[in-house]
């Protein structure tokens, strides 16, 4: 099936190349970054994760979705998710392979990735995280792979598949709560030490990664001709209202127990984060911006007329998107590290080395994405002829 990706017209091409580009220049700054160290990041002692380790957290949300689509086709047999079940799957794959590229980045030393493989400790979450991760993408590329490949023979999937799909569905919900486990198993930590941050971290994995779906399926309908179905894009843009409801819900839950409870280690991050702490507030402007979109976001999903309209059902995903990864890429990682345990504040900002290796992980997983979807949908569409 491999042969349909290198068919394409010039703008396909153009795409490609396009995010070459990027690739390589994320490649070069990383190259930067590995002969001078992480000096040349914005981390520092008290905030030692940054930038990387934000973007492992809302991406592993977006391959977790895979599973609202996964799980009511395969074990309920809704048959109206038949034309994108294929795309979250590739979209599951590629998040979960740039998840550990940013991971790769953010220790400095490639090589030490090695050590979870080549001294595993059970007793750590690191370990878990690392082989759900790797089993949750090698599953679903067998699975995607497999079922595509018997659909262009338009043959039912082997009977092997089928265990391997329901597996998929229970660890889909795993790697995310595993990454979440990741911080709230931290004390020193008040702001991610709550026992609501894996329903926090699930629910906003249900709005990000459907939203990132629909606009995938709005765009291949755009430049492809693919049209993943009024009826699929309609379910999923309702997941997306009643996720990121559940999103802001269980915030607000945690603030009410965080200031109700009045303990000062748990409530400096939260007044750092919106109303700033000992006269620095860097990322105040960017959280309530995140709840403005979120709440933005509500108010037109709701709406069945508005909800129909692809164009405002488009900017709506998009505001779930940017509400989602500033919560998650922005908020979640630093506000757990500032204030620090002795309540000091030592802001974070990444430097444009970390941004443009970020890019070019982006523009990998772009470029990836790409050539899965350039596969699936002309399969689909040979199926269709």
């Amino acid at each position: 099936m491999l042969e349909l990706a290198v068919k394409g017209n010039k703008a396909y091409w153009s795409w490609l190349g396009c995010l070459a580009l990027l690739i390589a220049a994320g490649f070069a700054a990383y190259l930067i970054q590995f002969s001078q160290g992480l000096m040349v990041t914005g981390l520092s002692r008290d905030v030692s994760w940054g930038l990387y380790i934000a973007q492992l957290t809302f991406l592993v949300g977006v391959a977790a979705s895979a599973v609202m689509l996964v799980l009511p086709y395969y074990l309920h047999h809704y048959k109206d998710f038949g034309r994108i079940t294929i795309l979250g799957e590739f979209l599951a794959v590629v998040a979960v392979l740039m998840c550990m590229l940013f991971v790769t980045v953010d220790l400095g030393k490639p090589a030490r990735v090695l050590n979870v493989f080549l001294h595993p400790t059970p007793n750590s979450v690191m370990f878990w995280d690392v082989n759900v991760l790797s089993g949750y993408m090698i599953l679903n590329l067998l699975i995607g792979w497999v079922t595509l490949q018997a659909e262009r023979k338009q043959l039912p999937p082997p009977g092997w598949v089928k265990p391997l799909i329901y597996f998929s569905i229970p660890l889909a919900v795993s790697i995310h709560t595993v990454t979440a486990f990741l911080y709230s198993g931290m004390p020193g930590r008040g702001y991610w030490l709550t026992a609501i941050m894996a329903p926090r971290f699930l629910a906003s994995a249900f709005a990000a990664g459907p939203a990132v779906l629909i606009i995938l399926a709005l765009v291949l309908k755009r430049v492809a001709g693919f049209d993943a179905g009024r009826r699929a894009i309609e379910s999923l843009a309702k997941i997306v209202c009643y996720a990121i409801i559940l999103h802001l819900f269980f915030f607000f839950l945690e603030v009410f127990t965080v200031f109700y409870s009045q303990i000062p280690s748990h409530m400096t991050h939260f007044v750092y984060l919106y109303a700033g702490l000992h006269g620095k507030a860097s990322l105040l402007p960017w959280m309530w911006a995140a709840m403005v979109m979120g709440f933005a976001s509500i108010i037109i999903l709701l709406k069945p007329r508005w909800r129909a309209n692809h164009t405002v059902l488009a900017i709506a995903c998009l505001l779930v998107f940017g509400c989602t990864w500033i919560d998650k890429g922005l908020g979640m990682m630093a506000g757990g590290f500032i204030p620090n345990p002795l309540h000091e504040v030592t802001e974070y900002a990444p430097t444009g080395l970390e941004i443009l290796i970020a890019i070019g992980i982006y523009a990998l997983g772009a470029f990836l994405l790409t050539v899965f979807y350039k596969v699936a949908v002309g399969v689909k569409l040979e199926a269709e002829n």
